[in-house]
């Protein structure tokens, strides 16, 4: 099949690096000879037919912005069958041969199941600052949300020590621990608090009470969010209660999804876009754009639609060993 007309749209949580991705598969079509339409807001806008022809300077100057320059959104219409023929027409309609969807496993899982009901050629660009995708090491805007929190981290050290506190920071990570861990090893935190894991009090207390004996006057703890954001106000409530430990939290929320991407994000997002445009010229389909071995590739997207913590253990015991 010929590729002459790709649709791109970008679904879910909008991460830093996903208007790079935007920008490298619009020019690299257009090198190609192939039209690109944007889609606004994700599936929803693919239910809507809210469709923007793009040219060369509809994505000048827009490697350093961070967000989509599409929009996005959460569409639970488009989990419907009779919602996706709907979004299959409008493509049709428009003329559009193909589809690139920058999103998370959930975005995957629609393109999955859109792609095999309509037979209708598919690739996948992994955005979620979480990095928690099946299949792939890295995902865009990871990097940028990690510095991000780091820089955060930064300066509330400086007023932990300046007023001898201990501050509990929370970071986003519902079901992963990649910005947690790599926070905590970064920034020297005393303590990572997973997702996963049940609170352990007495490590906490016990950490603390260790830099203090060697004149130590300050701490951080890095929490993940978990399911909801503000776990943090609970933990310090039972350290405050039960341990006579008084910490102040900082909940760093939808700071770490903006802002300027870096050098890291950039560069595997353009990497990826360029990929995702070829696959397609090339004939595949129901792929994703994944990285390997520190090689950008394309992998079958039914290995890319679950959620996973990669570095779950590994960092874990490095934050451990260091913060001693």
């Amino acid at each position: 099949m010929t590729i002459s007309h790709i649709a791109i749209l970008s679904s879910g949580g909008d991460a830093p690096g996903m208007n790079c991705a935007i920008r490298a598969i619009v020019r690299t079509a257009l090198f190609k000879g192939i039209k690109v339409s944007g889609v606004r807001r994700g599936y929803s806008g693919l239910v809507k037919g809210d469709f923007r022809e793009m040219n060369h300077s509809s994505v000048g100057n827009i490697l350093q912005r961070g967000g989509t320059i599409l929009q996005t959104s959460r569409s639970p219409e488009f989990m419907e069958k009779k919602f996706r023929e709907v979004a299959y027409n409008n493509l049709k309609t428009h003329g559009v041969d193909a589809l690139i969807v920058i999103g998370g496993d959930g975005s995957f899982n629609g393109a999955k199941n859109f792609g095999e009901e309509f037979n209708f050629p598919v690739i996948g660009i992994p955005g979620t600052i979480d990095n928690d995708i099946s299949g792939t090491e890295y995902t865009i805007g990871f990097e940028t949300a990690v510095q991000t929190a780091i820089d955060a981290v930064d300066r509330i050290r400086d007023t932990a020590h300046s007023h001898a506190r201990t501050f509990l920071v929370e970071v986003m990570g519902r079901n992963s621990s990649a910005i947690a861990l790599k926070v905590g090893v970064c920034t020297g935190a005393e303590n990572v608090l997973l997702p996963h894991e049940e609170v352990d009090y007495q490590r906490i207390i016990d950490d603390v009470n260790r830099g203090v004996a060697r004149g130590k006057e300050s701490s951080i703890i890095i929490v993940a969010e978990g399911p909801k954001s503000g776990r943090s106000y609970e933990i310090r409530k039972n350290l405050k209660e039960q341990y006579k430990l008084d910490a102040h939290v900082a909940i760093l929320g939808h700071i770490q999804r903006g802002g300027s991407p870096v050098a890291t994000d950039r560069f595997i997002a353009s990497e990826m876009g360029n990929l995702a445009v070829n696959a397609l010229i090339e004939g595949k389909t129901a792929h994703v754009t994944v990285v390997r071995e520190g090689k950008t590739i394309i992998a079958p997207i039914s290995e890319c639609v679950t959620k996973q913590d990669l570095h779950f253990t590994e960092y874990k015991k490095l934050a451990q060993t260091l913060s001693i």
